[in-house]
């Protein structure tokens, strides 16, 4: 068997790339079920397993071995409550999406998705996109959700991936690293891809003008392995001068290739709703909040109608953002429904 990567996820078949950079279309052969896990499919995109290789056209691989995955994203499944969708697995990073209008993301949405990440140990880096097409009130609002985020301790980037705007900073941010990219449909997740690296030619669509809002066109989650060029440093490039290109080894001479870029791109999501957590958990996916945890009068202070709170206390000051207090509240207050799969 051979070791490889499950680049996309269908269902019932997925694209693992081998570790020679091969893909192959496969099935899932072994009991590839995770125990105690109510899963809408046993397999995600980024996670790492053993295989049979195609060995031709007509060929179908097998997927026999599911690794242990270090991490991964998951949202309750839309549409069977009490199973998790794992949108993508052994991420480096995610970026999470954003635009304010057309369509707007809501504080909700950015905070379920946040404390998502946390609570499954992915670090997160928020996009707002589409800056060109701002108008002044947008943009005064732009700059009280870079505050908010700023101050709870999430890194911010603003980018317009039609006028190329933010496009280095991202770049720079994703290399040699396997980063989720995230958000409403309609965000521009597709066109922010492509800017990056256009020869991937992925579909994209106008917003409905009727609506507002973005249609689908990614259906599945999908990985994409970025062109690298090996980086070489100054004394490297020296020793090169003095010999000729068909004499030099580029081991030998500083030009080890950079660590592969892999880019996940993932259906738009309307609502996020939260998985496996209780109300004493999701306070502690806040940064914030949870620095102050130790300052609260009782150990098991909920922040919410208890005497003698400091998170209170920093909503009440300005130190903690409102609108990030009231998604936690909503969270904690939710998280009992037996729906909590939210639509914003």
């Amino acid at each position: 068997m051979s070791s490889g990567l499950v680049m996309r996820s269908t269902g019932s078949r997925y694209l693992v790339r081998g570790e020679d950079g091969s893909l192959h279309k496969c099935v899932a052969k072994g009991n590839l079920r995770i125990k105690g896990w109510k899963s809408t499919n046993p397999l995600a995109v980024g996670d790492r397993v053993e295989f049979i290789p195609q060995q031709n056209e007509e060929d179908v691989g097998s997927i026999m071995e599911l690794h242990d995955r270090t991490n991964y994203i998951v949202r309750r499944s839309v549409n069977l409550s009490h199973h998790k969708q794992v949108i993508a697995a052994n991420v480096d990073q995610a970026i999470l999406l954003v635009t304010l209008a057309r369509p707007r993301t809501s504080y909700g949405f950015i905070d379920r998705f946040l404390v998502t990440a946390e609570i499954y140990r992915v670090p997160c880096v928020i996009v707002f996109n589409k800056i060109d097409d701002y108008s002044e009130e947008e943009l005064d609002m732009l700059a009280e959700y870079e505050d908010t985020y700023q101050n709870a301790g999430y890194r911010t980037l603003i980018t317009s991936a039609i006028k190329n705007i933010g496009i280095k900073e991202v770049r720079a941010l994703i290399a040699g690293k396997v980063t989720l990219i995230s958000g409403h449909s309609g965000v521009g997740k597709s066109t922010l891809i492509n800017a990056i690296q256009p020869d991937l030619d992925i579909w994209t669509y106008e917003i409905s003008a009727s609506s507002d809002k973005g249609q689908h066109t990614t259906t599945n989650a999908e990985m994409y392995e970025l062109k690298q060029t090996a980086g070489k440093s100054k004394a490297a490039s020296r020793k090169l001068q003095a010999i000729s290109p068909d004499q030099a080894e580029p081991v030998a001479y500083g030009l080890k290739p950079k660590a592969p870029t892999f880019i996940i791109d993932t259906p738009g999501i309307k609502g996020f709703g939260l998985v496996d957590m209780s109300a004493n958990e999701i306070v502690d996916q806040f940064p914030e909040m949870f620095k102050l945890k130790n300052k609260c009068k009782f150990n098991d202070c909920k922040h919410i109608n208890e005497p003698g709170c400091a998170v209170k206390s920093a909503v009440e000051n300005g130190d903690i953002a409102e609108s990030r207090y009231y998604s936690y509240v909503d969270m904690v207050n939710g998280v009992d429904d037996e729906n909590t799969y939210r639509v914003d």
